[in-house]
């Protein structure tokens, strides 16, 4: 009998679970003479199973665990599970935690690592570089849910294992770690206090107003917010370059990373509450804008931003 917890988790990532521990049974137990191919079909089972409980409304707004036994040629899967809606699920709370890296303020880390930019965001770009720049659906493409957990708990105890891990581990669970520590940060990279801006920015139609407000709004990050994003930003480029064999083009990377670098504070959230789900679609298209535009930018530099402090402040 195999027990499988499921809990607001990575569906795919559980029938794997599930696959690997049927084929494992009806390996171990060849005595009692099951099809070979038992544990597939008991999977697939499972597999439907779970995916009609996640489509039952009366499902996904139980509160309650629910509980559910499948049985194939004396092999039986128990499992257990309830959903937690997305708002929930995705809603950023203050973090007091100033050790690990996972949901603690960037400026901290990178001071404590004595860094222009976090450890995990420097070894997670150069894994992806070094063998995953030419993955299909590279950044698209979810991870096991399981090995980002492992990865987040390696890099937050900043153990000895770190490159040893990354060099074994699935590219897509190596991806989906940066995407992770971006989205759990307690503010976004471009910061709580300038989302109005950028959302004012890159609303402007005259190209140069565009360029001036949207440079100024680059400067007027925190500094290892800025260098961080630079980073990010010439990477993301490389992949793009990339396209014709990964299929992510410079849009598809801003659909993946806008929503997730830029997005509303709390307050802001709450504001949105009653309003027309069209308006809060625009909001979020606006923000895929806003890391396109930058993508679709010639190389910024530091220096180049340093020296037109004063242009950028006086005419925006």
């Amino acid at each position: 009998m195999t027990d499988v917890l499921v809990a607001d988790c990575n569906l795919n990532s559980v029938c794997e679970r599930l696959e690997h521990c049927c084929v494992e049974t009806s390996v171990t137990e060849p005595e009692t003479k099951r099809q070979s191919n038992t544990g597939a079909k008991l999977w697939g089972r499972v597999r439907n199973k779970l995916l009609r409980q996640k489509l039952d409304p009366q499902t996904v707004q139980s509160k309650n665990w629910h509980m559910d036994v499948i049985e194939m040629n004396g092999i039986k899967v128990e499992f257990s599970m309830k959903f937690t809606s997305r708002d929930l699920s995705l809603k950023r709370t203050p973090s007091k935690k100033q050790s690990g890296v996972f949901g603690v303020k960037i400026g901290v880390v990178t001071k404590r690592e004595r860094s222009k930019v976090p450890y995990i965001v420097r070894q997670c770009i150069e894994e992806v570089e070094k063998r995953g720049i030419e993955e299909v659906g590279i950044y698209r493409i979810s991870g096991v849910a399981t090995d980002i957990q492992a990865l987040k708990a390696v890099f937050d105890t900043n153990t000895k294992d770190i490159l040893v891990m990354l060099s074994e581990m699935d590219i897509n669970a190596i991806a989906g770690t940066l995407k992770l520590y971006f989205r759990e940060l307690p503010e976004p990279l471009l910061t709580d206090r300038l989302y109005l801006a950028f959302m004012e920015g890159i609303a402007l139609s005259d190209p140069a107003a565009k360029e001036n407000c949207m440079m100024h709004l680059l400067r007027s990050l925190p500094e290892p917010n800025l260098i961080t994003f630079l980073s990010l930003l010439e990477h993301l480029k490389r992949v793009a370059e990339k396209e014709p064999i990964n299929k992510m083009s410079l849009h598809n990377l801003g659909t993946v990373f806008g929503p997730t670098l830029l997005r509303p504070s709390e307050v802001e959230q709450k504001a949105h509450i009653n309003l027309a789900s069209d308006i809060w679609s625009h909001d979020v298209m606006a923000q895929v804008q806003v890391l396109l535009y930058y993508l679709q930018h010639p190389p910024i530099s530091i220096a180049e931003l340093k020296r037109n402090t004063l242009y950028y402040s006086t005419d925006v």
